[in-house]
């Protein structure tokens, strides 16, 4: 008998094919089901959660502005506070306690101005809370429901649910653990920066034009009411030190070891102080530009 004599194999038909895949893998078309439901929901998710970080951005700008303008307001009231002494008042010798009343109405502003730089010291750290909090919200979870409609969440209620749906691109290429790393890298930045403005703080707000030894701020001391526990939720306190984490420079990494307070800075030394405000060394405002471009071209929104 010739080859061409038998038959040739029956092939299965699509039916047999699709019931054989289907008793494979019975849990993909569950697995698909789950991702084209989760994906929007995280796609949201994403985008609201980085339009909170831009937002909050735009929002540390504008309190380290006000910051910075308090902090040379008070600056310059102390100074005048010094000079005053010493300077001659020529016709205005004549008014009675003009120096006097002139000193009184000096540390008056400087009193004020103490209190606004406090103040814009808790606005930024409450700025940073927000970014920490966004930053960490960027997983979104399947909410667990006795109902038909499928829910999601930003926390976790199931411990086999990683919130990231097996690591699939949320939009075009990126992962959530994409977006996280973005996000660490962005929030890292202002963690830093507001830990150098606290020891910024603490030297200006202890400037004293009526004693020979300024009043010396300890770093492990509240510097507004519920401080430590703004820090705490921001990583940004020790409880094993009991005291918030000391400044670092994100270009070496190292941070003071200790921290002191100049005796009656010199003007040099107080120039310093709010050119290093200005200056905003841990922030790379380029690399921040950067991140958000990069984010907002990826989930398709302009920050």
């Amino acid at each position: 008998m010739s080859i061409s004599q038998f038959p040739p194999p029956a092939s299965p038909s699509p039916a047999s094919s699709l019931r054989s895949l289907a008793s494979s893998s019975p849990s993909s078309a569950s697995v698909s089901s789950s991702m084209r439901l989760w994906r929007p929901a995280s796609q949201r998710n994403l985008r609201n959660q980085w339009s909170k970080l831009s937002t909050c951005r735009q929002q540390w700008i504008a309190a380290c502005s006000g910051g910075r303008s308090h902090a040379t307001s008070l600056v310059n009231s102390y100074l005048s506070q010094m000079y005053v002494p010493m300077m001659e008042f020529g016709v205005l010798n004549e008014m009675l306690d003009i120096k006097k009343k002139a000193l009184k109405k000096l540390f008056k502003q400087q009193s004020s101005n103490r209190i606004k730089l406090l103040s814009s010291y808790k606005e930024m750290v409450a700025v940073v809370g927000e970014m920490v909090n966004a930053s960490r919200s960027l997983r979104c979870y399947m909410k667990p429901s006795s109902g038909s409609l499928t829910q999601f969440s930003g926390s976790k209620e199931d411990a086999n649910d990683a919130g990231d749906c097996g690591g699939v691109p949320v939009f075009n290429f990126w992962n959530v653990s994409a977006f996280e790393k973005m996000a660490e890298e962005l929030v890292e930045m202002f963690k830093r920066e507001v830990m150098l403005k606290r020891l910024l703080i603490m030297e200006l707000v202890s400037l004293s034009a009526e004693v020979l030894q300024p009043a010396k701020l300890s770093w492990s001391v509240e510097l507004y009411h519920g401080e430590f526990n703004d820090l705490t939720r921001c990583s940004l306190y020790s409880m094993e030190g009991s005291e918030p984490i000391l400044p670092r420079v994100k270009e070496d990494n190292l941070g003071i070891t200790s921290v002191s307070h100049t005796n009656q800075p010199a003007t040099e030394i107080l120039q310093i102080y709010l050119t290093t405000w200005h200056a905003e060394v841990n922030v790379d405002t380029h690399r921040v530009d950067e991140i958000l471009a990069l984010v907002g071209e990826e989930i398709r929104v302009a920050f």
